[in-house]
């Protein structure tokens, strides 16, 4: 089958550039070996071409404009993994309602406009710190999430946020506990997870002086992948990772979704279920097509 593979732009690739290069690479190759003929192009390269052949299209994109552009293409029945649809549920408030609304552990959380005083927020949450993180898009910049002790600071932050014309923000309850960082591929067998702070993971090592050193609780590892798997399902992606807080109960809340992240730590055993994935996605779409034509 032919195939459409546009890696992510390194602008949103925060700390990730050389990372989710790799892992999208890898996919490919194994794509290619499973039979597959991938064409690779970059995302304004493929914005500029007109008509689009239909054929399926692999992504780990992220710009609005180009989103929009998959979603139309997606409408008229062209497979598109992950889902624009996806990704765009996967925006902070987006992925913050999808998940509460569907009754997966989540941290309590509210969705304020930056540029009004949200004093009452603060006061509803009732938590020892704060989480503020941009909620119209992925974080791009490390501040895009940010941790705040008390109220006022946080105003300050929101205030921050609107002079970077970051129009919306979420407000989250800080959790105490262990940080546990996920990776899993819908379809198959694959679910790895890991503690960052314990791996030296650079992108934790701020967040480690919030949290403390992990102190490795005890928890149902094949219950976290059941949530994330429904997690998933809910936001409308296939490829996937993310990050939950496991409290001294051995409770978990997913913090955080993530379409198609790095795999950093595994992308060399993640790569040959991820494009498995996606044979087994295309495969039964044309099967699909093959019957209904026949049938019509």
């Amino acid at each position: 089958m032919e195939i459409i593979a546009i890696p992510r732009k390194d602008l949103y690739s925060p700390n990730h550039i050389g990372n989710d290069r790799a892992v999208f690479s890898l996919t490919v190759s194994a794509l290619e070996k499973l039979g597959h003929q991938v064409y690779h192009y970059e995302e304004d390269a493929f914005l500029r071409i007109s008509p689009i052949k239909a054929m399926p299209i692999i992504t780990m994109a992220r710009s609005k404009k180009l989103l929009q552009h998959l979603q139309k293409i997606e409408r008229t029945g062209v497979p598109v993994i992950n889902s624009a649809f996806g990704i765009e549920n996967c925006y902070r408030e987006n992925m913050t309602v999808h998940l509460t609304r569907n009754g997966i552990p989540h941290p309590k959380s509210i969705a304020v406009v930056t540029d009004q005083n949200e004093e009452q927020a603060f006061d509803q949450l009732e938590s020892k710190g704060y989480w503020i993180k941009r909620g119209d898009f992925h974080a791009i910049h490390k501040e895009d999430v940010s941790f705040v002790a008390h109220k006022q600071e946080g105003i300050e932050l929101l205030q921050e946020f609107h002079r970077r014309n970051i129009g919306r923000a979420v407000i989250s309850e800080h959790l105490p506990g262990d940080l546990v960082k996920f990776y899993g591929v819908k379809g198959t067998d694959f679910f790895h997870w890991f503690y960052p702070y314990d791996a030296e993971h650079q992108k934790f090592q701020e967040y480690k002086l919030i949290n403390g050193a992990s102190s490795h609780f005890q928890f149902n590892a094949a219950k976290l992948q059941k949530t994330a798997e429904r997690a998933a399902d809910v936001l409308g992606v296939h490829i996937y990772g993310g990050d939950a807080i496991v409290d001294a109960s051995g409770d978990f809340k997913l913090i955080d979704m993530n379409d198609w992240p790095s795999f950093a730590p595994c992308r060399e055993k993640a790569a040959p279920y991820i494009a498995q994935s996606i044979h087994h996605i295309l495969t039964a779409n044309l099967l699909k097509d093959q019957y209904e034509v026949k049938n019509a």
